[in-house]
């Protein structure tokens, strides 16, 4: 759905992809093979107000929890309830289904000062 190429990143592993004055965000696949199964996700309210490298929801693994920063500053325009009744999707589809979350991004400079994605794939090569 949206190609991972075509996404923006932070080194906190999230991601964005704007288009249309709206932004998407989730957690890279990188990301989700390292947390493993995914087993529990909150999401912030429709309306709630998000600032860029801020935590804004918790992802739970079999692993561990962990917090979801996030990528742009603005106000949530969605919330994906499909990942919240089956976290799964996290795992099978990080840029398709298991997205998390819509922004309406209040300072939109900020995803051009996000990672594109060879850069970021630098960042995760071992």
């Amino acid at each position: 759905m949206y190609d991972e190429k075509s996404c923006r990143f932070m080194k906190s592993h999230e991601w964005a992809f704007a288009a249309g004055g709206v932004a998407v965000v989730g957690i890279s696949d990188y990301a989700q093979k390292e947390i493993s199964d995914v087993v529990f996700v909150e999401l912030p309210k429709a309306g709630a107000k998000v600032e860029q490298g801020k935590a804004c929801a918790v992802i739970e693994s079999v692993k561990a929890a962990a917090d979801f920063f996030a990528p742009v500053s603005g106000e949530v325009t969605a919330v994906n309830d499909a990942i919240v009744d089956n976290p799964a999707l996290v795992n099978q589809a990080p840029h398709g289904e298991g997205w998390f979350f819509k922004i309406r991004p209040s300072k939109p400079a900020e995803l051009d000062a996000l990672m594109d994605f060879a850069t970021y794939q630098k960042t995760t090569s071992h």
